[in-house]
């Protein structure tokens, strides 16, 4: 049986997607309902951490734990990777051990690497160009909260970073229109863009941008291993803040979402992330369900 890893959304078709987010809304119901499922019983998903996180580990672990099976975590300085073992050698020996491993990163190639010799699936729990763990739990808060996202107007405020990355693959498979707002010098990757220029668009302005949004969207401005460019990136981004201003342009209905952790004050302000608009909290939550039908299709 082909091996299927999750690498990017583009790893799934729609259709296989679609089915992962009933899935999770489905489990969800259940996990509500204290209903206990075990489709996970007796199997193993190593865990292996380039990265630090609180929410990539606890959904993960937990989501296991809900389904029956177990989770392994190797921290950032837990594995012979973080003593210079190649990927490929210590793909080929963990793959052996568990039925299932995810892996957070930095370069996307890393995971690539990863994935090609490992006998078992892989998860991108993030790398420096995708995190699509985080979209498969958008697109099911978006789903929850308004109905089918096709054809709707999302718009990415901030950074070109791993999570627009992801939203612009999001944009092609699910048929909705994305307008990326950000400072010159930081725009998403060039040929992401092109592969996604039918659903894409760019504008400098972001009170332009969100004029008739459904969802608007934003990440921090300085992610991890940028911590260098903070102090620049606080000057550059100021006018690229989700605030109360800026939410006025949208839709009245419209939805606010950040993958968290969030610098409040920063690229969005406390009123915002706390307000009626703001699905951030149910966002984060169904990073638990969305992961456990992932891992359930992935195994099956």
């Amino acid at each position: 049986m082909e091996i299927r890893h999750f690498l990017t959304l583009d790893s799934l078709t729609r259709e296989e997607l679609e089915s992962v987010i009933n899935r999770a809304a489905y489990l969800k119901q259940h996990f509500r309902k204290n209903y206990a499922e075990d489709t996970l019983k007796n199997r193993v998903l190593g865990m292996i951490f380039e990265k630090s996180s609180t929410r990539t580990r606890v959904s993960f672990e937990a989501g296991m734990a809900q389904l029956g099976g177990h989770a392994i975590y190797l921290a950032p300085s837990g594995s012979q990777i973080g003593r210079g073992e190649p990927m490929e050698d210590t793909a080929r020996v963990i793959s052996r051990m568990v039925d299932c491993i995810m892996l957070r990163t930095f370069e996307h190639e890393r995971i690539e690497k990863f994935a090609e010799y490992s006998q078992v699936p892989v998860i991108n729990g993030l790398s420096d160009s995708y995190h699509p763990c985080q979209l498969l739990a958008d697109i099911l808060t978006y789903t929850e909260t308004r109905g089918s996202i096709t054809g709707k107007k999302v718009i990415w405020v901030g950074d070109g970073n791993n999570m627009c990355h992801s939203y612009m693959n999001a944009a092609r498979l699910f048929d909705f229109e994305l307008v990326v707002t950000c400072p010159e010098g930081y725009d998403p990757d060039e040929s992401i863009t092109a592969r996604n220029k039918n659903y894409v668009t760019m504008e400098r302005d972001p009170m332009v941008a969100v004029k008739n949004a459904d969802v608007i969207v934003t990440d921090v401005w300085a992610s991890m291993g940028q911590e260098d460019e903070q102090i620049q990136r606080l000057d550059t981004f100021r006018a690229y803040q989700v605030n109360n201003e800026l939410m006025l342009q949208a839709k009245n209905d419209a939805i606010f979402m950040h993958c968290l952790p969030a610098h409040r004050g920063e690229e969005v302000t406390t009123e915002v992330l706390e307000g009626p608009q703001s699905v951030v909290w149910e966002e984060a939550g169904n990073r638990l369900h969305s992961q456990k039908a992932l891992i359930e299709f992935l195994m099956r």
